[in-house]
């Protein structure tokens, strides 16, 4: 069983103590969603126009790495159109006949909310088409010569999918999507405003300081940012005056042994399997996972997109490679005849 990490942005839904502290920070609407600027614009025009014409908004795709806020967008939207939300994700939905269970139970406006769309059952997705475009749902009743065919009428409604993978996604049902968006990594003024209000909300005092040491280290993602707030909180709260100062920021931090660029000793461990290895690489993804005992989708999900983010690794088409920065992160020398074949010839 996979170990849960500080810095890992996907959702940790064994702990109800901890959904309930993401929920609470979760906004609610345009004005304290911080962050994604030219999404928000994008959306809120879209909104503006199904209210004006009384229609639901057209079928939302939100892709990008976990952890950014697409589930907190979903919610977002649903308020901003007055709308209920029905939240599922595609490995629940294991059957047609779920499907049907969820889409029968909309009334009009309504938003069905599917997290990692990518997952969908192939056979669920074909039903869905018809019901994103027509809002129609075939239902096949009976097996064999006396199976028969029976098409119902849905309410219109307004999907949101969200997916770290958009590349996983059948194209029929990508292309019935009407508006197809990407969350960015944020900017560190951006997460520091995100801490502040998160300290704020939670009724902690932050120091300026503090707030700016969390953003840079939380790997320009809000879940991680606010989990570590978290953290610092508890120590802050146990060790001191409860008042979150960069002393007892730099303590927790080095307690949860993140680095100055927010990586966890799982990233260097990443980077230094490349280095003493093979030399810098290009190594492929299931070796790496093999030397560093990471999943797979561990590596491509969550380790690897934040460190090309921020310039320690490169995808090859021959494998994975470190960068002359990440040799100096981890404390190695950089061999250039040693690491790069091709300078031998020069």
């Amino acid at each position: 069983m996979a170990i849960e990490r500080i810095t890992q942005p996907d959702e940790q839904i064994s702990d109800n103590d901890e959904q309930e502290f993401e929920l609470t920070l979760r906004p609610s609407d345009f004005d304290n969603y911080i962050g994604q600027k030219h999404l928000k614009d994008n959306i809120q025009l879209a909104i503006k126009a199904a209210k004006k014409r009384g229609d639901p908004i057209d079928h939302v795709l939100l892709h990008g790495p976990p952890g950014l806020g697409k589930t907190t967008m979903a919610m977002v939207i649903a308020n901003e159109m007055g709308a209920n939300i029905r939240i599922t994700s595609g490995p629940a939905v294991e059957r047609a006949g779920d499907l049907a269970s969820l889409l029968t139970n909309l009334n009009d406006g309504d938003v069905l909310f599917i997290d990692e769309i990518h997952r969908l059952n192939r056979t669920v997705e074909e039903v869905l088409y018809s019901a994103m475009e027509d809002f129609k749902l075939d239902i096949m009743l009976g097996k064999g010569p006396t199976a028969r065919s029976l098409r119902l009428d849905l309410p219109a409604f307004t999907i949101i999918g969200a997916t770290t993978r958009t590349g996983a996604l059948a194209a029929p049902l990508r292309d019935r999507f009407g508006h197809v968006h990407r969350l960015e990594y944020y900017q560190p003024k951006e997460i520091e405003q995100i801490v502040t209000r998160a300290a704020s909300i939670l009724k902690s005092s932050i120091n300026k300081d503090a707030a700016q040491l969390l953003a840079g280290r939380a790997r320009l993602t809000p879940r991680i940012a606010n989990r570590l707030l978290k953290r610092v909180r508890d120590y802050a709260d146990v060790n001191g005056d409860g008042i979150i100062d960069q002393i007892s920021t730099e303590k927790t931090l080095a307690m949860l042994q993140i680095d100055e660029l927010g990586l966890d000793q799982s990233d260097r461990n990443v980077l230094i399997a490349i280095i003493d290895n093979y030399n810098g690489g290009p190594v492929g993804v299931e070796t790496l996972a093999a030397l560093t005992s990471e999943e797979r989708s561990t590596i491509e999900d969550v380790i690897e997109p934040y460190l090309m983010q921020i310039g320690l690794l490169e995808r090859t088409p021959r494998g994975r490679k470190v960068t002359p920065r990440a040799y100096k992160h981890v404390g190695r020398t950089h061999n250039k005849l040693k690491s790069d074949p091709q300078s031998k010839l020069l």
